[in-house]
């Protein structure tokens, strides 16, 4: 091997172990699993062509996230702010219950735990990190501007020093600090510590029952143990479609009608957003089997469901997870790669 494949290679291997925990800041950055890998990209194949001028003045970590946050701040210039469907409308009822879709862009994304949770030590850092990509906390972070966005993820989830940020953002110690607290106002008016902080890391047995009761619930499609379980205010959400109910009233009549046809589905669980989740397939009457139909997330509060979320484009979901495009009637267990 030549002196300068030998350093190649010597540079990639030193950029791509900072792949996960960049694709986890460009995920809260931008709100989008696919937007954020491809920052992560861009982010690496900048650094790889730099490489030569990095002067070591900062660590190489902090030179990738100089260049991580330039490239979300690129692409955060439209000033899209993505979304749950609560967050656009009000809930919709039952009889008036319609599927209007809206465009990807308009949507927060989900992201599998492993693609953007590194592996770390500390359980107290690792609870951070996994409250830190909840779905109601990045909602919360993409209503702030920016660059408020950038500073309270450094400081408050990576737990960067004020004078890091700012030498990171080129600005003063003062201004990090003005829009930290600017910051943490934004997200005290909406409160994030909601429902789904309460989900324990890992499950306690509690969380694990109620799980194992939902799955038998939801593969029964027994809408009264079902009921049972959901929180009296539980919220259902389907991105792509702005829909959303509330109350159980509302949940299970909508999955006996409009939602009918996942009546017989199967659940694999997968790791969503710090939080328990399941990929749905349902009966494939077309080639036998099961065919995928949702990402599912769960949130949990006091020993009940309080929010469900169905992520329905399966065929950029699946594979992102690491998931098969169809299920065997006969087959038990999957080799899942997320």
């Amino acid at each position: 091997m030549s002196n300068s494949t030998a350093t190649t290679t010597g540079i990639d291997v030193a950029l791509e172990k900072h792949r996960t925990e960049l694709t986890g800041y460009c995920y809260r950055m931008l709100g989008s699993s696919f937007e954020a890998e491809d920052a992560v990209q861009d982010t690496l194949v900048r650094a790889w062509r730099s490489y030569g001028k990095f002067e070591g003045r900062s660590s190489l970590r902090s030179w990738l996230y100089r260049i991580a946050t330039n490239v979300c701040l690129d692409m955060l210039t439209a000033g899209n702010k993505r979304a749950r469907p609560m967050d656009l409308s009000e809930p919709t009822p039952l009889a008036r219950a319609a599927l209007s879709p809206r465009p990807d862009h308009t949507w927060l994304e989900p992201m599998p735990d492993a693609r953007v949770l590194p592996t770390v030590e500390d359980p107290a850092e690792a609870a951070v990190a996994k409250e830190s990509v909840r779905l109601a906390f990045m909602a919360a972070l993409q209503q702030l501007p920016p660059k408020q966005r950038a500073v309270l993820i450094l400081r408050e989830v990576l737990a960067w020093k004020a004078s890091e940020v700012a030498e990171l953002l080129d600005t003063s110690v003062a201004s990090v600090n003005s829009a930290l607290q600017r910051a943490r106002a934004t997200l005290s008016e909406r409160e994030t510590s909601g429902a789904d902080a309460a989900v324990s890391d890992p499950l306690d047995e509690e969380q694990q029952k109620l799980l194992e009761r939902y799955v038998a619930a939801f593969e029964g499609y027994d809408m009264a143990a079902l009921t049972a379980l959901l929180h009296e205010d539980a919220v259902m959400t389907m991105p792509p479609f702005d829909l959303w109910l509330t109350g159980h009233e509302d949940i299970t009549g909508f999955m006996t009608t409009l939602g009918s046809a996942c009546e017989g589905s199967r659940l694999l669980p997968v790791q969503v957003n710090g939080l328990p989740g399941f990929a749905q397939y349902k009966p494939d009457p077309d080639r036998g089997g099961f065919t995928p139909w949702a990402i599912q997330v769960l949130e949990i509060s006091a020993g009940r469901l309080t929010g469900f979320h169905f992520y329905l484009d399966t065929q950029r979901w699946f594979p992102l997870f690491g998931l098969p495009l169809h299920l065997e009637a006969e087959s038990d267990e999957v080799e899942q790669g997320a």
